[in-house]
């Protein structure tokens, strides 16, 4: 069913013709109290400007408005100025169109820098796929600006003005900007492979403005029956999916972040909520050591996840190409590591999840095993303070192997000091 733009309340009054519409193919009641929420929040707002109107008359209320507008614009002329003119190409790939197995698919940008303007040209982007992996114009463009603000002054305000001087260029027809009546489910979800492309072009122009690349998404989705209950039930794993950023110049990575297309904005969840609002027993959930990309700065940490499944007609899908590329590093920096689902059966069978994958009917008492990798690295891993890779060995962010092979620190197993002499002679040995 696809619903054209269509007012839920016209003139402050609701129109239940369309909201019985919406919630009679939506399989959840909850859905109509966040719906609820939003549109709370819409009228909250209104009556903030309103009252701002009341109080200094619209003339000045639209004059500072367009003031503000203006001097945004004039923000990011000056932010796009410190970029050197030129043109910059970077790519990545897609993987897998939930259609057919091996697929993939190229995302491709040119940026044009010239004086205070900048353009994203994705013309050279391959063409829609066959199955549910394309993207609409409003998703991609929003990924392009979204991955492009965190390049710049994160204290410009977000409104009109801010956008003046980008242009975006998605030809219809192509993966980003696919043509009716292609299925575009997987449409947000192409951020992250556009922000590795734009990421690698514009690492030539401002190297240290930019990130390695970041935990690719590896998702899960589950639904069934709550025995406790007596009622269905769905939940998106947000706890075990948050992975590492990137590092960039100057700073590790955050851990367990989460995705870029959300610009580490989706919050844990509670672990005591979890297991109220799921049939589900959580296990553990903890750092997952070595899995940053090692560097002069390193990624930021993955994490690992275990509960057991306690529900009925449990189903699970899957969604993310995190299992197939690992995020890279930047400038001598080592990728991280990859993405895993596994679903450990009561009778010792292990099931290894892919990307887009559906597993229906699993049996109570199966444990969900969920591994998010790190951020890629920047600079030379050994760059970094020994000092600090000993104290991170003794924090069991990596391990001692790690220690050595990625960074050329030898750490004591006892005292966990740095073997200095052998450290300078590894360091010597492998530049």
């Amino acid at each position: 069913l696809r619903i054209p733009p269509v007012k839920v309340y016209e003139r402050g009054k609701l129109r239940k013709d369309v909201w019985d519409l919406i919630f009679a193919n939506i399989r959840f009641d909850i859905v109509a109290a966040d719906m609820r929420a939003q549109i709370g929040s819409c009228v909250v707002g209104e009556r903030g400007i309103l009252k701002l109107i009341e109080k200094y008359g619209l003339d000045v209320f639209e004059s500072h408005k367009e003031y503000l507008f203006d001097s945004t614009e004039k923000m990011m002329r000056a932010e796009i100025k410190t970029i050197p003119n030129g043109v910059y190409q970077g790519e990545a790939t897609v993987y897998y169109d939930g259609k057919t197995p091996g697929s993939k698919y190229k995302i491709r940008v040119k940026i044009t820098v010239e004086d205070e303007e900048i353009a994203f040209d994705y013309s050279d982007t391959d063409s829609q796929t066959d199955g549910f992996v394309n993207g609409t114009y409003t998703s991609s463009a929003s990924a392009t600006l979204l991955t492009f603000l965190q390049m710049v002054n994160p204290d410009m305000p977000h409104n009109d003005g801010m956008v003046r001087p980008v242009k975006i260029i998605i030809p219809e027809g192509t993966i980003l900007n696919a043509k009716y009546p292609a299925a575009t489910t997987f449409g947000n979800h192409l951020c992250p492979p556009n922000a590795d492309a734009i990421i690698r072009a514009l690492s030539q122009a401002i190297p240290k403005r930019v990130t390695a690349g970041w935990n690719q998404l590896l998702c899960y989705l589950t639904s069934g029956y709550d025995p406790r209950k007596k009622n269905n039930y769905v939940d998106i794993g947000f706890m075990g999916l948050k992975g590492g950023s990137g590092a960039i110049h100057g700073v590790d990575g955050y851990d367990h972040i989460g995705m870029i297309d959300a610009s580490g904005g989706v919050l844990d969840q509670d672990y005591e909520m979890f297991e109220q609002q799921t049939p589900y027993l959580l296990l553990n959930h903890e750092y997952w050591p070595d899995s940053a990309g090692a560097g002069q700065w390193r990624g930021g940490l993955g994490v690992e996840t275990r509960f057991k499944i306690g529900g009925e007609n449990t189903k699970i899908v899957t969604f993310g190409d995190g299992d197939v590329e690992a995020p890279f590093g930047l400038f001598g920096g080592k990728k991280a590591t990859l993405n895993t689902i596994e679903l450990h059966h009561p009778d010792g069978k292990v099931y290894k999840t892919t990307s887009k994958d559906l597993v229906e009917n699993v049996p109570s008492g199966t444990v969900l095993f969920q591994q998010a990798g790190g951020g890629g690295g920047y600079g030379d891993p050994y760059l970094r303070d020994s000092v600090q890779v000993a104290q991170e060995v003794k924090n069991e962010v990596i391990s001692f192997k790690k220690a050595m092979e990625d960074y050329g620190v030898i750490v004591d197993q006892k005292t966990f000091e740095v073997n200095k002499e052998e450290t300078e002679k590894l360091r010597k040995k492998k530049k």
